[in-house]
């Protein structure tokens, strides 16, 4: 029987914890990494029902992929649901590890998961980190060019989203065919997608002032953050069988976008 410890090695194998940003906390949230899996359970974020789901299920590690604690905490008191996820974890003995940046960054992490979900090859890495090899994002070229509006459509239905914030999309008789992408929180990196000669940029969680200063210069396509970084929990699940081929990995069933579109 495999250690907890072992199981993540599986994931640190391809995603180590130093690709991760400096202002992260991926790795060990909570537990015991020395004690012995029972099961995995992998999701996006942890929360109070998914640490009972994977306990009902003999699991005694989560993967998730946001970490559980950023900030410092002070006492466990339930007011907020870090602290009831953490009191409910350690009641329960289940063990929570985060994978975040690190998977973010690495190569074949979740910009390069994006890339193939939507059908195109990637070119560069967006915003590469010093060694040239791990980086944020991705540039890729699709297959053949497209409309703004086929675009939209194949990002929303690529990635599980109902709806899509776009910029004023370019006129109907361009083609578009090279196109920047991150997963989460990547506005940040859209003057880096136009100098890299990208006609398009999906991300998430773009606020106003990114739309005003770019929209003349790059189509953005904003998704919901969850749509585009869920990919993680099959990286995950492929990174553990593929060393333990018969390990139990499970999927939350309660798992769901706690942003709701109306």
């Amino acid at each position: 029987m495999a250690s907890n410890r072992e199981i993540t090695d599986c994931i640190e194998s391809i995603a180590p914890l130093h690709y991760q940003e400096e202002w992260d906390n991926s790795g060990y949230q909570l537990g015991d990494p020395s004690e012995h899996c029972t099961g995995v359970m992998v999701c996006v974020d942890a929360t109070e029902d998914i640490v009972s789901e994977a306990a009902a299920k003999g699991c005694n590690l989560i993967i998730a992929h946001h970490p559980l604690m950023f900030r410092g905490v002070k006492q466990i008191l339930g007011r907020n649901r870090v602290e009831r996820v953490i009191a409910h974890a350690l009641r329960l003995g289940v063990t929570i590890y985060s994978c975040h940046t690190s998977i973010d960054n690495a190569p074949n992490g979740v910009s390069w998961s994006m890339a193939n979900m939507l059908g195109a090859h990637p070119v560069k890495i967006l915003s590469p980190s010093h060694d040239g090899v791990t980086g944020c994002g991705i540039v890729a070229d699709l297959d053949s060019g497209m409309t703004a509006g086929q675009l939209v459509e194949l990002a929303k239905a690529s990635f599980g989203s109902p709806v899509a914030r776009c910029s004023c999309p370019p006129p109907a008789d361009m083609t578009i065919k090279r196109v920047a992408m991150c997963g989460g929180a990547g506005s940040d990196f859209i003057p880096q997608a136009i100098a890299l000669g990208a006609q398009a940029y999906i991300t998430s969680d773009t606020k106003l002032n990114f739309f005003l200063d770019h929209c003349d210069d790059i189509f953005i396509i904003d998704l919901g953050h969850y749509e585009t970084e869920k990919c993680t929990k099959e990286l995950f699940c492929r990174a553990i069988t593929e060393k333990f081929p018969n390990f139990a990995v499970y999927y939350p069933e309660n798992e769901t976008n706690p942003i709701h579109y109306l």
